[in-house]
């Protein structure tokens, strides 16, 4: 039998739960649900730490994201969700091109391609202007490029574009490009530590401004928790939002200054 694995080439032995759910914090894993099988997601960020005792250190204030993702194969998923963050809807699809292996002509690590488009539902701000449905459109295009070292270490590269149809000033550029870096260190079967980042590429001078507030790199850290048929993940952000398009363009929170948010994301996993 291993004289004719070796001739075949066709046996290898496949990475699993390179991650334990879809996100990692505010951005997307290389993990997806399987075939036929529906995950049901709520995100929340409560407010900012330096709003002070009057709102409670931020637990006063809410944005909270609901999205469902589903496995069309093992390969291909598809997904959307609501955002209270400037009312947004969003949907994506994620396609596995490679899988972590080992074997003969295996792959050394997973990588995913994830498109995805929003619409930002929020009212005009002028609506007798000549307003086009266009304008709330943006869109994202994202590698994620992850390798399991062992059973402990992961960890995964994002390099993204954003693409926003409308952006507040003329000299402002469409285009914006981050590259992402996160990863995951367990403790345990149940209990891991994760983080990641993104790092905007374009000259600041360049970028949308955020109400007079140039955007900062989002930094996020927390703590992942599996118990069966949920995924519970506690963290800290300085990104409000929780789909691509914002929290890499719009993060305003400075970390030093208070400016970052407690939050948790749920995942519940249902076998259809």
């Amino acid at each position: 039998m291993s004289m004719l694995e070796d001739e075949t080439g066709d046996t290898k032995d496949f990475t699993f739960a390179t991650f334990k759910a879809p996100r990692l914090i505010n951005g997307h894993t290389v993990e997806a649900p399987a075939k036929k099988n529906l995950l049901f997601i709520i995100s929340h960020r409560f407010g900012q730490v330096n709003d002070g005792f009057y709102d409670l250190f931020g637990l006063d204030q809410a944005s909270i994201r609901i999205g469902l993702d589903y496995g069309i194969t093992d390969r291909l998923s598809v997904g959307m969700g609501r955002s209270t963050y400037q009312k947004n809807y969003d949907g994506f699809v994620k396609y596995k091109f490679l899988r972590q292996a080992k074997g003969k002509n295996a792959s050394p690590v997973t990588l995913d391609y994830l498109g995805s488009i929003n619409v930002n539902s929020l009212r005009w701000l002028d609506p007798q202007g000549e307003n086009y449905f266009s304008s709330r459109l943006s869109f994202v295009n994202k590698l994620l490029i992850a390798r399991k070292f062992n059973k402990r270490i992961s960890l995964q590269i994002m390099p993204t574009h954003v693409h926003k149809n409308l952006v507040p000033e003329a000299d402002d550029s469409n285009d914006i490009f981050a590259i992402g870096a996160g990863g995951r260190v367990k403790f345990n079967d149940w209990v891991s530590l994760v983080g990641e980042s993104y790092f905007l590429l374009n000259d600041a001078t360049s970028m949308p401004n955020i109400n007079n507030v140039a955007p900062r790199h989002s930094l996020s850290a927390g703590l992942e928790v599996e118990t069966g048929g949920h995924v519970f993940q506690f963290q800290f952000t300085n990104s409000t939002a929780m789909f691509e398009t914002a929290f890499i363009t719009e993060t305003t929170g400075d970390w030093l200054n208070g400016g970052f948010h407690f939050g948790f994301n749920i995942t519940r996993t249902f076998d259809l």
